[in-house]
């Protein structure tokens, strides 16, 4: 069982050359570990919010509403409302580039990139106590960007790696176990999206908390580009993977 989780993990990352989904899985790994990053940054810097984890902001808008110290309405509502925006963004882009993946991916990445590449300038400008103006052009650049990806992701549909939501990943893991009767529960790339989004919140937290927020959101301009420079040039040629 643990050898053909291990099996799994690494065809993820190392695809095979008769996936049909090519590269697509591990660059969404790669996406996951920006999310962790940026919610990690959002949530400890921007005031008790994520920009992808919308769950969490429909909960922490209720926390606030009933008068939970350390939530803000106008935070979750603006978080909430602005990755809305991104998914709207997302869809459009998504009919325009309907029946190529490849260029739908560079598509949403590449605009992404413009996004986070605006939100680290906005840090890195802000000082170390973000003043009001700069915390919402945060929460508004992040935010969009988050429901951009998210809005790609689900059309990609690339199975147990939707970059964000993790509930249904784990829940997967132990009710579809073979030790329960089920099919089998993909363990090893469901793993694999657990410790992406772990690692990217532990590399962010660590920044955040160590007086150095700025590098959570380089890291994540940095990923992103290579998602979207190697969605780019890995479609050159048209390969099965990129067209739907």
């Amino acid at each position: 069982m643990i050898r053909d989780g291990a099996r799994e993990a690494w065809r993820t990352v190392i695809p095979q050359p008769d996936d049909p989904d090519g590269p697509l899985p591990a660059f969404m790994v790669a996406l996951t570990v920006v999310t962790g990053l940026v919610d990690a940054f959002s949530f400890l810097d921007l005031g008790h919010i994520f920009v992808a984890n919308v769950t969490g902001n429909i909960v922490f808008l209720a926390f606030a509403l009933a008068g939970a110290r350390g939530f803000s309405v106008a935070a979750s509502a603006t978080a909430y409302g602005l990755f809305a925006l991104g998914s709207l963004v997302g869809g459009r882009l998504i009919v325009v580039f309907t029946g190529h993946r490849s260029r739908l991916l560079t598509a949403v990445t590449s605009v992404q990139l413009v996004l986070v590449a605006l939100a680290t300038g906005l840090s890195a400008a802000g000082g170390t106590h973000l003043a009001t103006g700069y915390r919402y052009g945060l929460v508004a650049a992040l935010a969009v960007t988050m429901g951009l990806q998210n809005a790609a992701a689900r059309k990609l549909a690339i199975p147990d790696l939707t970059t964000t939501v993790l509930t249904f990943t784990t829940a997967g893991i132990f009710a579809d176990s073979r030790l329960v009767g089920g099919p089998g529960s993909k363990a090893g790339r469901r793993i694999l999206s657990i410790v992406a989004m772990f690692a990217g919140a532990l590399i962010g937290a660590n920044f955040v908390e160590h007086g150095s927020r700025t590098l959570a959101l380089v890291v994540a301009l940095c990923l992103t580009f290579l998602v979207a420079s190697l969605t780019a040039l890995l479609s050159r040629h048209k390969p099965r993977w990129a067209l739907s």
